[in-house]
């Protein structure tokens, strides 16, 4: 199985589509703007086409990576959809970030036509995308899964089927609810070292190294104390993620009081404009509040 469609060329889908191509796949890309689909093909190689269906058309398997619900069942379904172009024993791999509800519609809606569903949802950023080392967590049959593994392996690191369709996305929330509370964390914690009056740099270069060591604070904390949030994963998208927690939350009476909270504060931060600033902005959060209390006092 050679021929693959790539379908939605963001931050993540752009270079995961690139490391297909060069793992030896036949690569025909779908983007909603068709100038970023040419500008893939101009980098990468292979084609592009008009539609989903006509990416799909011919394809053994179809990667999906696009925002959210909506936009997912906006590609996979209807006269110009994904499954409008796929034939019978073809697979269809889904890493949109969505909720378990839509990858078991979707599964079903496949398993109808005789083509092989995985949800596959991704963890590691706009930097795992392009070095291929990203986590892939995957909901669905295991005959499927396997026929989806070359694909999967071409950029990822870490991968593991982890139950029926819709597993995939709810690894995928229980990743993010360890996300919003480290992230959290870490904010405080750079707030009072620098309010303290400590080399903060120095404190992260010792602490990293023993039990407090996380790839956010790796990965974010430099970024974090120049006040740059001008790139990784937005909080509009780490919102609408723990949004989708917490109906599963209040489905299953499952307390999540840490997520709940970290997200009203992603509220906040969207108040102040923050939208598409990095989910590391939390500490901007804290400085805001701080230079607003001592305003106040003054």
């Amino acid at each position: 199985m050679n021929r693959a469609a790539f379908i939605g060329l963001g931050v993540m889908g752009f270079p995961m589509a690139g490391h297909l191509y060069r793992a030896g796949f036949e690569v025909t890309v779908y983007n909603r703007t068709l100038a970023k689909a040419e500008v893939w093909v101009e980098q990468y190689g292979g084609q592009c086409a008009a539609t989903p269906r006509e990416a799909a058309r011919g394809a053994d398997i179809v990667c999906i990576c696009v925002g959210n619900d909506e936009d997912l069942r906006s590609v996979v379904l209807g006269p110009d959809g994904v499954l409008a172009g796929l034939q019978a024993g073809a697979t269809c791999i889904d890493h949109t970030t969505a909720s378990a509800n839509v990858a078991r519609e979707l599964y079903q809606e496949c398993k109808n036509r005789d083509i092989g569903f995985i949800d596959a949802p991704v963890s590691g950023g706009q930097a795992g995308a392009e070095k291929g080392v990203l986590t892939v967590m995957c909901g669905g049959d295991d005959e499927t899964f396997e026929r989806a593994r070359p694909i999967l392996q071409s950029y990822s690191r870490s991968l593991r089927l982890l139950g029926p369709a819709g597993s995939g996305q709810l690894a995928k929330m229980v990743n993010q609810i360890c996300i919003a509370g480290i992230v959290q964390g870490l904010a405080e914690a750079i707030n009072f070292s620098e309010t303290v009056g400590l080399n903060t740099a120095d404190v992260i270069d010792v602490i990293s190294k023993g039990a407090a060591q996380s790839w956010q604070m790796e990965n974010r904390y430099q970024t974090m104390l120049e006040d740059q949030y001008n790139h990784g994963f937005a909080v509009d998208w780490m919102r609408k993620d723990l949004g989708m927690v917490e109906a599963v939350a209040d489905e299953h009476n499952i307390p999540i009081p840490v997520a709940r909270l970290v997200n009203e504060f992603y509220a906040d931060v969207q108040a102040m404009g923050g939208g598409r600033w990095d989910t590391s902005s939390l500490l901007r959060r804290l400085q805001s509040q701080e230079a607003l209390k001592q305003e106040e006092a003054r």
